[in-house]
């Protein structure tokens, strides 16, 4: 059991005790007296021998209210009484019982025999000390012996009972944990995907916008057609820029179950797009792009990197040429890669770069089944280069 079903175990006894005990308490002390006053009816009992069974029955009631906290010796103590005097007999069943309900069936068999024993024994020398019983006895040791196993029949049952109720709830607290961690690592991976979309978006805008703006600023003498063509440029991307960011907020914002719209997400015949637009700002690009249907994830994923590649070649190779290559079909696998030589110093303009980028490539490349590389070749060329597989 757990500390949460033991919590809520203790906190149910504490409800139920005083009511419980009272209950219990006075069923025993009815049924102890009728017995009793049968008893001395029967045996014309003398005073003293009546006042003392009478003291020792209310005594034996009185310790069912520890029986909860130490059932196996306050089952051990009424167990004389009870031999003695009848009236301590309902009160020693249900000490037992209680043994049976919170006890090991090890505990409970050596202490329900130790009853049996110890009542059949008393009985016996009461029969010979009475011949009237004789003729019943063994009628009477047998009802000793049944009264025992039922007694401890039912409080195994009770416990079992308590036992399975508990195990269910403990199950039934754990699925929902379950559901509860799940639903939330889905939202954790769903603002994780939108944090990675909104950087992909978000650093290509910018860096077009920092390279058209630095054409600007290191071009005093361009012509008013280029400034305005610029400056369109910047806007119109400035515009795009403001719409993905507003859409993201939105989607942050609202909760399950909410309605809202998510603009289609590009995918690889998206790509010679991209690259149009990147030409557009000035960037020199040489490709070859296979762009034949494929199937969205990987086509959603391909256009991420093509994107990364040219937006990472914008802010720390400007000036130089870009090859990019997407090639590959069914069974094969897509294979992208942007290649660019690596430019000679640190230029004015420079975009800072934190390299969250090529970690969420990664991440993207993994999850999708494919690999994923980046760095400088032999030939003093950054390269960018990942493989997707694509099923036949």
């Amino acid at each position: 059991m757990t500390a949460t079903g033991r919590a809520r175990t203790l906190a149910d006894v504490a409800r139920r005790d005083p009511l419980v005990n009272s209950a219990l308490f006075a069923f025993a002390l009815v049924a102890g007296a009728v017995l009793f006053s049968n008893q001395a009816r029967q045996g014309e009992l003398p005073d003293p021998a009546v006042a003392l069974g009478t003291l020792g029955g209310l005594a034996a009631c009185g310790a069912l209210w520890w029986r909860r906290r130490w059932p196996v010796a306050v089952t051990l103590a009424i167990l004389p009484v009870a031999v003695l005097t009848s009236f301590a007999a309902p009160a020693g069943l249900i000490a037992f019982f209680t043994v049976a309900v919170h006890r090991r069936i090890a505990v409970v068999l050596w202490v329900g025999a130790l009853g049996v024993t110890t009542l059949s024994i008393g009985y016996a020398f009461q029969a010979r000390e009475r011949p009237e019983l004789q003729a019943s006895l063994w009628l009477s040791l047998l009802s000793i012996i049944l009264l025992h196993v039922a007694v401890a029949a039912l409080g195994m049952y009770v416990r079992a009972r308590r036992e399975l109720l508990e195990s269910l709830r403990e199950r039934a607290e754990r699925a929902e944990a379950a559901q509860r961690e799940h639903a939330e690592r889905a939202r954790a991976n769903e603002r994780a995907r939108i944090a990675r979309e909104m950087h992909d978006v978000l650093a290509h805008r910018i860096s077009l916008l920092s390279m058209h703006a630095g054409s600007l600023e290191f071009s005093p003498g361009a012509s008013h057609e280029q400034v305005a063509r610029a400056a369109g440029i910047i806007r119109a991307n400035a515009h795009a820029a403001l719409e993905d960011l507003r859409e993201v907020i939105g989607v942050l914002r609202s909760g399950p179950g909410d309605e809202r719209f998510e603009r289609p997400l590009p995918t690889l015949a998206d790509v010679p797009e991209l690259v149009d637009e990147s030409r557009e700002a000035g960037m020199t690009i040489r490709s070859a792009l296979d762009t034949r249907d494929a199937p969205e994830t990987i086509g959603r994923n391909a256009y991420r990197i093509v994107q990364e590649g040219l937006t990472n070649a914008r802010k720390h190779a400007r000036d130089t040429a870009v090859d990019v290559t997407v090639s590959g079909g069914p069974g094969d696998g897509l294979e992208i890669e942007v290649r660019n030589p690596l430019a000679l110093g640190h230029r004015n303009g420079r975009i800072p770069g934190a390299g969250t980028g090529l970690i969420g490539l990664t991440e993207r490349a993994e999850l999708a089944g494919g690999r994923l590389e980046h760095g400088v070749t032999a030939a003093g060329e950054y390269r960018l280069w990942a493989w997707l597989p694509w099923t036949a």
